[in-house]
């Protein structure tokens, strides 16, 4: 059965945006990332036919390119700031493959780490080619991707998104390891999203801004925007664990109880519920565990106060890119941190 609490019912989101302002960031950002998948093709030239079919296979034109979007509406709102630039930089653009790229080599780790079954509706690459095979493709695209980074010729650039890929390593770490205390444990979840999942966004926006214009402030509030949105996105996937049917999200749900994994609607429901605390020490692993534990979530408020949470960090980065000057581009970043809120997949 699904317990699909409608997000926009919680979500008195702070401004609606007057109709000639709404901006549809996807509608916007069409037109940089027209051939995305096939540019990310070509970067992925490999000899071997099975290890192309392998690293090409969630480059299918299927997922939403949620991060390049922002990426290239980021790049554009800067240039606009700066000197009223209406030109994408080809850098720029590069900026937005190779965050895709990261991103998809993450997946394919990730999977083979949590061995799982599906992504996006289909099957793993790790179900289909095994896991070893899986580990050499995510590495491939990773590598395919610090070399077109390598190409833009930025040691600054090359700097800021080295940095993803050692976040994206230390937060695997963090989510290995959990905290016997309850304040040190919400710390722990947040460092852990920022690392998987929002520095990656927060950095590719820096690196765009750092391309458009050589004032620091504006790098600042390019990194926090990301930096806000990516925590507040990934805030949302974990309500989604709870609230979302599987067909529907692509994945089985409570699949982070049953990886061991303590999300945010959990933290918040052991408040209401501290016989939780065994449950998360031992990571869910006695039978009927994650059952109980998803109960106890769907009774407490634990969804909404993360969705809360997640409120917060949209209205913060809003805040923050506000600050530039006024463009369609800006416009839609700000329509997109309620996109990020109401999304229901």
């Amino acid at each position: 059965r699904c317990h699909h609490t409608s997000i926009s019912q919680m979500c008195s989101c702070s401004k609606t945006i007057s109709d000639e302002k709404y901006q549809d960031p996807f509608q916007l950002g069409r037109k940089d990332l027209k051939n995305l998948y096939e540019d990310i093709k070509k970067e992925l030239l490999v000899s071997t036919a099975e290890l192309r079919e392998m690293c090409e296979y969630y480059f299918d034109g299927k997922g939403k390119a949620f991060r390049p979007m922002i990426v290239v509406l980021m790049a554009r709102a800067c240039n606009i700031h700066h000197n009223n630039s209406r030109e994408m930089q080809a850098s720029q653009r590069s900026v937005a493959i190779i965050a895709e790229m990261i991103h998809t080599a993450s997946l394919v780790h990730d999977d083979v780490i949590d061995d799982a079954n599906s992504r996006r509706g289909k099957m793993t690459v790790n179900q289909i080619w095994g896991e070893r095979k899986a580990v050499l493709a995510g590495d491939f695209i990773l590598s395919a991707a610090s070399v077109a980074l390598a190409r833009i010729g930025n040691t600054t650039i090359i700097s800021v998104l080295t940095q993803v890929i050692e976040d994206l390593v230390r937060g695997e770490f963090l989510q290995l390891g959990s905290k016997e205390n309850e304040n040190e444990r919400f710390a722990h979840y947040l460092e852990k999203t920022f690392k998987k999942t929002a520095s990656l966004i927060a950095n590719s926006c820096k690196a765009v801004s750092i391309l458009a214009c050589p004032d620091p402030k504006v790098h600042e509030i390019a990194y926090q925007y990301g930096k806000n949105v990516g925590i507040a996105f990934q805030l949302i996937d974990d309500v989604l664990d709870f609230t979302s049917c599987a067909d529907h999200l692509g994945k089985p749900t409570a699949a982070d109880l049953k990886l061991g994994l303590a999300t945010g609607p959990v933290l918040f429901a052991c408040r209401q519920f501290p016989e939780m605390n065994a449950m998360i020490m031992r990571r869910f692993s006695k039978p009927g565990d994650v059952e109980r534990a998803r109960k106890y979530v769907l009774q407490s408020d634990g969804v909404q106060q993360t969705t809360y949470l997640a409120q917060r960090y949209c209205h913060e980065a809003t805040r923050e890119i506000s600050k530039l000057r006024p463009s369609p581009e800006r416009e839609a970043l700000i329509q997109l941190t309620d996109m990020v809120l109401l999304r229901d997949k």
